[in-house]
């Protein structure tokens, strides 16, 4: 007999919890649980700042004082206040939890072998772990402004332009080359490059620049197959007007393919109207909208 949608819910949080070791009360042995582990590798990742640490694992605050409080007791951190902010603290980790983070990234590298190990098809494991990672994250998805150059917005431009070179006929990935040749026109104070965050990994991207004084354009509305159909481009579109705004445009223009059929249809959905052309190829549609 099939199980229900719940049961294969709960069916699949068994297996989450239990590979992950997140009843163990000595978390891939090291002798302290999951929870405690999270946070200290949290404090790296946020350069730190430990109200952000508590922020992003969604700790009470009684348990993540009494969590910082063991970590101190074993030599793994040191605590300091906030040179800008009296009020807050920051933690930083000693030599011996660098050391033991280092030690918990090599057993996780082991764990995630032996994961993909067991797979006919890692690359199938792998994509099936992203849409639902996604889906978990997706009320906790960011959009953050970053250089057109940097490592994260090249893989978004990468993934956007194979995207064209397989709906567009006659795209081909020499039309677009990387690094941006026009990389300065998506910077401030003109213009902007906007990503789209779900806990370390690119998910979309949106950019700006400017065509005048008053009209900018949009250019490169990117979202990950995984992460389509949640709303991720519309929030990036509502962005970057917001940016464009902010920068001192009164309209925006954008073109785009026939071959891209949702991106049309968001357009007309969100209040762009259908304008004559202002672009060769690829374009074949062209929209604008006041601000």
């Amino acid at each position: 007999m099939p199980l229900t949608a719940n049961a294969r819910i709960r069916r699949f949080n068994r297996a989450v919890t239990r590979e992950a070791g997140a009843l163990e009360q000595s978390f891939m042995g090291r002798g302290r649980p999951l929870g405690v582990a999270r946070v200290l590798w949290g404090i790296p990742r946020h350069h730190g700042d430990i109200a952000s640490v508590r922020s992003d694992l969604g700790l009470d605050s009684g348990l993540f004082s009494r969590i910082l409080r063991s970590l101190q007791s074993e030599g793994l951190i040191a605590l300091t206040a906030h040179p800008q902010d009296g009020r807050r603290r920051i933690a930083c980790l000693t030599e011996l939890g660098q050391s033991e983070v280092a030690l918990y990234d090599q057993l996780n590298d082991s764990s995630a072998e032996r994961i993909l190990s067991r797979a006919p098809d890692s690359a199938a494991l792998l994509a099936a772990m992203d849409l639902v990672a996604t889906a978990l994250n997706r009320d906790h998805v960011q959009i953050i402004e970053t250089d057109p150059d940097s490592t994260a917005a090249q893989y978004c431009l990468q993934e956007y332009f194979t995207l064209l070179s397989q709906k567009i006929p006659g795209v081909t990935l020499d039309l677009f080359p990387l690094p941006d040749p026009k990389a300065c026109s998506y910077r401030p104070p003109h213009g902007c490059f906007l990503i789209a965050w779900s806990d370390a990994m690119p998910l979309g991207c949106v950019s700006l620049r400017p065509l005048d004084g008053a009209t900018a354009e949009v250019k490169r509305l990117w979202v990950a197959p995984d992460a389509r159909g949640q709303g991720l481009a519309r929030r990036l579109m509502l962005q970057i007007e917001d940016r464009a705004h902010a920068l001192g445009y009164s309209r925006l223009n954008l073109d785009t393919n026939a071959n891209l059929p949702e991106a049309i249809a968001l357009y007309h959905k969100t209040g762009w109207t259908a304008i004559a052309a202002y672009s060769g190829f690829p374009s074949t549609h062209w929209f604008s909208k006041a601000l």
